[in-house]
């Protein structure tokens, strides 16, 4: 498969490259999400010293290191490796004296896995750079899976190496329109869907076969013990945590519904509470889940935050796989997945992320002045709605707070729909969002159908899309 999208992070990256003298790019992500496949595009016709680190002893690190320079540099395998990264890094200080006038290419993938067997790694690295490497005609990219890691031991103010980056890259999933870029057969409706399912995440999206229906590629990869993806989150935890089983317990916590710390420590099994704290904390770092506040609130204050699971992927696997393990196992999983997914559950399932993709949309949307206004703030809100005392939620924002202008979202993942009730609805929730005096509104369907039936209404401030109207403009 060729290589699709990531033209922003590539530009960076580039724009790096371009300027004289020594450039350290961190460029960090969960596992999967196509770090590696960007640095091979990147590296492609460069002079590259590419070195990725292993689980292991910091002596075999070393070891594979040394040969990888000896290699680079043009010189036997054979030659006793370094004794210490000291040595090494000074070695390519040398050499680069000797190659000035051609810009090279450094890359020190999965950073974390050598740093954590020899944690004087960093500050190594740091003195290299303050006493040479920031000499050389050198572009160097640290590279990580471990987010928590990256951020804290990298980029954290109490880091060696805090201050010596030039550039910072923290690669994320595929949105839901990137991910149609991989998947050029599916419909838009069933992007949504393939997207719902497997994410952004490139590794995850190039399994699905073309010739195979949704429902054909979902029970293979997810409900067949031999499906390349199926125990895919566990071994996840597995290569990341000391004890995974405690964190697969939180996720399937979290998977089932529990998005308040006090019932995601109850269904865990947690016996006290505040103990599932780092855990929270630990799978945030990861990547893996996220704790999302009501639009205009300041996360560090409020009370109403829920834990959600960040990856459509992972949200899939613990909402649908994870629960009927049994059955797979015992050879049942097709029946389970017919039983489970392939029906009402999964279009309420789609619905939630079909709100994703409309706030996806928006964020594209408005960089192409396509909204009535320019937005600088994206989101979604729940709470109290005074006038009818009871709780309600806006499904996407997107602001502007300078000037108070507000745009409110609904989103509807269905083959009918009371259009008239429901842009009543989203009208009456105008005011729930302090500090905007001035509101627009969004409606987003899954058929050509509704949305026409919407415009038909002819309500000016009223933005009408469908499923396929999306996809199309975001092409």
């Amino acid at each position: 498969m060729a290589f699709v999208g990531r033209e922003r992070e590539l530009g960076a990256l580039d724009r790096m490259w371009r300027h004289d003298g020594f450039q350290m790019m961190v460029l960090y992500g969960r596992r999967r999400i196509g770090k590696t496949a960007l640095l091979d595009q990147f590296s492609k016709d460069r002079r590259t010293l590419y070195f990725t680190a292993r689980q292991q002893t910091s002596i075999a690190n070393l070891r594979d290191f040394s040969r990888v320079l000896y290699d680079f540099f043009g010189m036997p395998g054979s030659l006793p490796p370094f004794v210490l990264w000291q040595d090494a890094f000074d070695f390519i200080v040398e050499r680069m004296k000797e190659h000035s006038d051609e810009r090279m290419l450094f890359v020190f993938d999965e950073f974390p896995y050598a740093a954590i067997s020899e944690p004087s790694l960093p500050s190594t690295l740091q003195i290299a750079i303050d006493h040479g490497l920031n000499e050389a005609n050198m572009m160097m990219v640290l590279c990580g899976s471990n987010e928590g890691f990256m951020e804290s031991e990298v980029l954290g103010y109490k880091s060696p190496l805090y201050g010596r980056r030039t550039g910072q890259l923290r690669l994320t999933a595929f949105d839901a329109f990137d991910t149609a870029r991989m998947l050029p057969f599916a419909s838009p409706t069933d992007v949504v869907k393939y997207y719902a399912t497997f994410g952004g995440t490139p590794y995850y999206l190039k399994q699905i076969q073309a010739d195979l229906t949704y429902e054909q590629n979902v029970t293979e990869l997810l409900f067949d013990t031999s499906g390349l993806l199926y125990e895919e989150p566990l071994m996840l935890l597995r290569q990341e945590l000391r004890d995974p089983s405690t964190y697969n317990s939180v996720m399937n916590a979290i998977g089932a519904g529990a998005t308040r710390q006090n019932r995601i420590a109850s269904q865990a099994g947690l016996a006290v509470e505040s103990s599932v704290s780092k855990y929270l904390t630990t799978l945030s770092g990861l990547g893996l889940i996220e704790r999302q506040v009501p639009f205009g609130e300041d996360p560090s204050r409020s009370r109403k935050g829920l834990w959600t699971i960040r990856d459509p992927f992972f949200s899939f696997w613990y909402r649908f796989v994870s629960p009927r393990s049994v059955d797979i196992e015992n050879g049942d999983g097709d029946i389970a997945a017919r039983a489970e997914v392939f029906g009402p559950a999964l279009d309420t399932y789609v619905g939630q992320v079909f709100e994703d993709v409309a706030r996806q949309w928006l964020m594209r949307a408005n960089r192409m002045e396509a909204l009535p206004f320019t937005a600088s703030r994206f989101g979604r809100w729940w709470g109290n709605d005074p006038k009818v005392r009871s709780q309600t939620d806006i499904d996407v924002i997107a602001a502007d707070p300078v000037h108070h202008r507000i745009l409110l979202g609904e989103c509807k993942w269905k083959n009918t729909l009371d259009i008239a009730a429901t842009t009543q609805t989203l009208r009456s929730r105008a005011g729930l969002v302090e500090g905007y005096d001035r509101s627009d509104y969004a409606l987003f369907v899954k058929t050509d159908e509704l949305a026409e039936k919407a415009r038909d209404r002819q309500e000016p401030d009223l933005l009408v899309r469908s499923a396929n109207e999306m996809f199309a403009s975001c092409k």
